[in-house]
């Protein structure tokens, strides 16, 4: 307990010291004033506030010294109307890319979705997801790529949140090895949630599948070839004018 509450005052501390008292500094661009998040300082790499209701909000920050792409996440819950802070911890493979807010399965708990990024381009993207009632996280299990999602898959993920899912699109690579090339095709997965499980549907046509798009071609009729004109008529007028004559 008193580690957290270490780590806690520290992450704070150091949180506050990149911030210098100030929200950011002011960029002028085309008249536009852009607010620069400020820096983070060593040893913290990321930081994101993710506030989800008035006075009940998030820090999430990665750590650690050393290897760029490994180190750790901390996860700070500030819920001030309860007076509750708690603090939730654990490894970290690759750099933080993004942190994403949902609530999935509509509970009005709160789920955080940590993207972090790895050199491996078999195992591109990792998520961390928890879920949060209260003082307590849930830590939740995400599914891996099964054999046919990962067909052509080489990363570059995109993820954000769609009416309350959340959203996975990536490029799909045709190929193997280092000759695989990009086929201008994406496949787009959509994940859910249910009884802390996480569901996950392909909402994309995948056109990698070789009997997708393929046209069947249409067997042309054969004309039908239209019979000769008899002659029997003009056979029985010859017999009658032999027969008058």
């Amino acid at each position: 307990m008193k580690i957290k509450y270490c780590l806690f005052l520290l992450a704070g501390g150091l949180v506050v010291a990149g911030c210098g008292g100030n929200e950011g500094k002011v960029i002028v661009n085309n008249n536009t004033k852009i607010i620069k998040p400020p820096a983070v300082q060593a040893p913290f790499r990321y930081h994101k506030y993710i506030e989800v209701a008035p006075g009940n909000a998030f820090d999430v920050l990665s750590w650690g010294r050393g290897a760029a792409k490994v180190g750790a996440f901390m996860i700070l819950h500030s819920d001030s109307s309860s007076l509750k802070y708690t603090t939730t911890t654990g490894d970290l493979e690759g750099a933080i890319m993004d942190v994403y807010n949902a609530d999935m399965d509509l509970d009005g708990n709160p789920e955080l979705l940590i993207h972090a990024n790895s050199d491996d381009t078999l195992n591109f993207t990792r998520i961390y997801p928890f879920e949060f009632n209260g003082d307590k996280a849930n830590k939740l299990n995400f599914p891996d790529l099964t054999k046919k999602q990962k067909r052509g898959y080489r990363g570059k993920d995109n993820f954000y949140i769609k009416e309350g899912k959340f959203m996975r699109e990536f490029p799909i690579y045709g190929g193997e090895g280092n000759t695989a090339k990009l086929s201008g095709a994406k496949r787009v997965l959509q994940y859910g949630l249910r009884n802390n499980s996480f569901t996950v549907e392909q909402i994309s046509k995948d056109s990698t599948d070789k009997d997708d798009g393929a046209v069947t071609p249409v067997k042309e009729e054969k004309k039908a070839v239209a019979d000769k004109p008899s002659n029997k008529k003009s056979s029985s007028n010859k017999s009658k004018r032999r027969k008058r004559n």
